[in-house]
């Protein structure tokens, strides 16, 4: 078959001009010859015989007159046993061989296969010669670390097909043919364990997709209780640089109950990027104990990148996440930063005089963004089993100012929103996510009654601590400044977390939903307190009990020793209930005795 041809007709930073020789379509792959260097591109317009193009490489020495070979493909990523553990750029170049090919400064037009040809995986047939299949259906599979890695029919072949032959049980590569279908016509299709699909096209090859309203595990205390994220859902993390969305995330990607953990590093600085892809291989994993790279993707394009692989690695991450939930798995994608990619389409759109919107963003920033956070969720798989995405992006405004565009476009999609605060991080608190003003919308894991319970008392705290910065302490009454007392220890002692203590790093939901409840006996108490010193003195000490409370393991001895201490110390000072807890106490109470 003859390819498509064109010629540069204009150069305008990354992005090229081409005027066409036959038919071309929107996402193509196109070649742009420089010299004996071949620049990998992507139509991004096209207008008559002419079409821009977004070049993914530096677009030095590109001149009028040369050539460009388009493939008839579309951008689209290898999908198959071997992506597991490997750190790929947005185009899927595996950056360690790349790395090993070219020295410390990677070479324009080097572009390597992503997966490892040579390697063998041992195949189990599960399909039978005479089976009617279609896209999504298990054929067999190979085992990838602790997973089963399903060979499925490809994404792309949308009838029904018969099953024509099936590799036996052994040892083949991933070029090695492993069955034959036939399709209504007698057609044959040869199928290998690996295939091809466009990055831009959401996977649709399952049964349903379902409402997400189990809760993703992340043992943080604040995330789990009070701004819960779904298995399957979405949400964001906003917040000023220096503040700690990387650190939280990659606390998150080691202790999240998931199967899968994949991280597209967007844009972001390159001493980060460096920081995680040396630190990753080294971090244990809970589950397993061995490294957490054996259940890791890490798509990676720094800023010092050109700005169209951005893009790249943000739709790459998320096809990779969405063909393992074909699998049954549940994954979770970590994107940082999700400004980065869209200063990137800024940067497009201007390229391409379109009207800008607000901050010159393009008017369709919303619309894209939406698209991207869609492509997460819940789906039951046509053998039944199900399989989840959840997607967490970080997002970087300057001078973490959230009514910026990019802010305010995540936040009409997501599910969850853990805005994290400047305050709180120069006051060392982790996690700095600001617990007034993050929000969910999924269900949690702790009682929900009890919960907004402790959260209305951290609203009314905070508004005795805003009013004792004007009037002073001794203008403060002993009940507010009770409250106040109560909002600050709850905050001490369960919104923050020790990350340096291997224990209080991570918590289970089961010592998280007890540990609260023995909170909720003070927050919802009454006590007989003098004065404001002997108020400040008893939850001093309180609050310091609890601290080493959180440090001891769970149900040790220890532990119930310090419990039984903290709960003498509440009720030899305890009066009675707080009015507006007694029927969350009777509740809970008959609860209990059912």
């Amino acid at each position: 078959m003859v390819k498509n041809t064109g010629k540069v007709v204009g150069v305008n930073g990354n992005m090229v001009a081409v005027e066409i020789d036959g038919h071309v379509s929107m996402n193509e792959v196109g070649y742009i010859n420089v010299g004996d260097r071949k620049l990998k591109s992507e139509i991004i317009r096209i207008r008559g015989d002419r079409a821009e193009m977004q070049v993914f490489e530096m677009t030095r020495g590109i001149g009028i007159g040369d050539t460009v070979d388009f493939t008839d493909e579309l951008l689209a990523v290898e999908l198959g046993p071997g992506l597991l553990g490997q750190v790929f750029d947005g185009l899927q170049n595996p950056l360690p061989k790349l790395a090993a090919q070219c020295g410390f400064f990677l070479d324009r037009g080097v572009y390597l296969e992503a997966l490892d040809q040579e390697k063998t995986w041992e195949f189990t047939p599960e399909a039978n010669v005479g089976d009617r299949v279609e896209c999504g259906i298990t054929l067999g599979s190979v085992p990838e670390g602790m997973f089963r890695h399903r060979i499925m029919v490809p994404f792309n072949l949308h009838a029904t097909y018969t099953v024509k032959r099936i590799a036996e049980k052994g040892e083949y590569t991933i070029k090695d043919t492993i069955a034959e279908l036939t399709d209504e016509k007698g057609n044959s299709i040869p199928l290998t364990m690996v295939f091809q699909w466009p990055v831009k096209r959401a996977i649709t090859a399952y049964k349903e997709r379902l409402k997400p309203v189990e809760p993703m595990v992340t043992k943080i205390r604040l995330i789990d209780t009070f701004i819960p994220v779904a298995r399957g859902g979405t949400y964001c993390i906003p917040g000023p640089f220096g503040a700690g969305k990387t650190v939280l995330q990659q606390i998150t990607s080691r202790n999240a109950e998931v199967d899968i953990v994949i991280i597209a590093a967007c844009g972001e600085r390159a001493g980060e990027v460096v920081e995680t892809l040396k630190e990753f291989p080294e971090l244990l994993d809970p589950r397993t104990g061995r490294t957490l790279m054996e259940r890791t993707v890490i798509i990676c394009n720094t800023s010092s990148m050109p700005v169209a692989a951005r893009e790249a690695s943000v739709y790459t991450a998320v096809t990779i996440a969405e063909y393992y939930r074909q699998m049954g798995l549940n994954v979770l994608l970590l994107a940082d930063s999700t400004s980065r990619w869209a200063q990137a389409m800024r940067e497009m759109s201007g390229r391409l005089e379109e009207i800008p919107g607000e901050e010159a963003f393009p008017a369709y920033l919303e619309s894209v963004i939406a698209s991207f956070y869609e492509r997460a969720g819940l789906v039951r798989l046509k053998d039944g089993s199900e399989g989840s995405v959840t997607i967490g992006g970080t997002v970087s405004p300057a001078g973490g100012n959230f009514e910026e565009p990019v802010t305010q476009g995540t936040l009409k999609v997501v599910g969850a929103f853990h805005g994290l605060s400047r305050e709180r991080s120069d006051a060392r608190k982790y996690p700095a996510i600001h617990p007034l003003e993050s929000w969910s919308k999924y269900p949690g894991s702790v009682d929900k009654a009890i919960t907004e319970y402790g959260r209305a008392l951290l609203y009314r705290g905070n508004e005795v601590d805003q009013m004792m910065k004007v009037v002073g302490e001794e203008g403060t009454s002993l009940p507010d400044y009770i409250v106040f007392l109560k909002g600050d220890f709850l905050d001490s002692v369960y919104l923050q977390q020790d990350s340096f203590d291997p224990i209080d790093a991570s918590v289970s939901t089961e010592r998280q939903r007890h540990i609260y409840n023995v909170i909720f006996d003070v927050l919802s108490s009454t006590f007989s307190l003098e004065s404001k010193e002997d108020a400040r003195s008893f939850f001093n000490i309180l609050r310091q009990k609890f601290l080493d409370y959180n440090g001891t393991e769970w149900q040790s001895d220890e532990f119930f020793r310090l419990e039984k201490e903290i709960e003498e110390m509440i009720h030899q000072k305890k009066s009675g209930i707080e009015a507006n807890a007694q029927e969350i106490v009777k509740s809970s109470e008959a609860g209990d005795e059912q």
